[in-house]
């Protein structure tokens, strides 16, 4: 099988800013690859190296050709800033952007796919919601019926309903060959779509895989939070043999079955110690990022 997006050492330097750091990668066709990483790491500038945009070193094809020499109506590209004519309705700018390509969806059948139609699809672009904008950018970026398909935080400002509606509306293209590489600051969003995901920090790819294995390699055992002010050193001092640590307002105890549960709670009551809640959690991609960067996404991300 010929891969429909490849990278091979790929560098990118803007001034003393290493962007990319010898990137190499492959994605299959009607693959979702989820691409991770906090601001600056490097993702926006491996898909305009992708999409022939900007000059990098290194090896790129797309399609099995130099990116500049792919068809434009194969490709198709969802920004992280996209901001059409405002006056212009919903059903006029799918109608406009179809209207650029020889052969295009029909413009009311793809806004019907993300949710837009009715009384909705007659509004002015500027008079809809945040996240009704997003849906009106995903359908512009589908209506071409691309072979490929670059997504930048595609459900930014849609509510939960909307974005399991597009989740499902994305890996129904997969599943009819369509390639996707999607960017996303939401683990969940990442881990639901993707086949493989890598991870970008600082412009080099750290690793890559299918979810559910990067997470069993990489993301640890499970944990129980404790939303509370007390010391991480009062379960120390108990003897009870827990290794417990302080993480965003809470205590955090790891290594934690939940047949365990109980046992830990016990043992903080016998202490004392007052809680607000508490969270059993199993380890996840960001638990993964942790392990790989030494830095939380969140930390990453400030």
């Amino acid at each position: 099988m010929t891969a429909a997006l490849v990278a091979e050492g790929v560098r990118k330097s803007y001034g003393d800013v290493t962007a990319l750091d010898g990137v190499s990668l492959e994605i299959d066709p009607g693959e979702v690859f989820g691409l991770v990483g906090p601001n600056g790491a490097g993702k926006t500038t491996l898909v305009r190296a992708l999409t022939g945009t900007t000059e990098v070193e290194g090896e790129i094809s797309v399609l099995g050709s130099a990116p500049d020499r792919v068809e434009e109506s194969q490709i198709g590209l969802l920004p992280q800033s996209f901001s059409p004519a405002g006056r212009l309705t919903a059903r006029e700018l799918a109608r406009q952007y179809a209207g650029l390509y020889d052969e295009a969806r029909d413009p009311d059948a793809v806004l019907a796919d993300v949710g837009i139609d009715g009384e909705t699809a007659e509004q002015w672009y500027e008079t809809l919601s945040g996240g009704q904008q997003r849906r009106v950018c995903v359908a512009i970026a589908l209506v071409n019926d691309p072979d490929v398909l670059f997504l930048d935080e595609p459900t930014t400002g849609i509510d939960p309903a909307g974005r399991r509606a597009l989740w499902g509306l994305l890996e129904d293209l997969a599943s009819g060959g369509t390639t996707v590489l999607l960017t996303s600051h939401s683990m969940a969003e990442v881990e639901r779509l993707s086949d493989r995901v890598g991870f970008l920090s600082d412009g080099r790819l750290v690793a890559r895989g299918p979810p559910r294995e990067l997470v069993e390699a990489h993301g640890g055992r499970s944990r129980l939070l404790f939303e509370t002010d007390a010391s991480p050193t009062t379960l120390d001092a108990s003897g009870a043999g827990y290794d417990v640590s302080a993480r965003n307002g809470h205590l955090v105890v790891e290594d934690v079955g939940p047949r365990e549960i109980g046992d830990v709670v016990a043992a903080f009551e016998s202490q004392g110690v007052e809680f607000e809640s508490l969270t059993w959690k199993q380890p996840d991609l960001e638990d993964v990022y942790l392990e790989l960067t030494g830095t939380s996404f969140e930390e990453a991300e400030r």
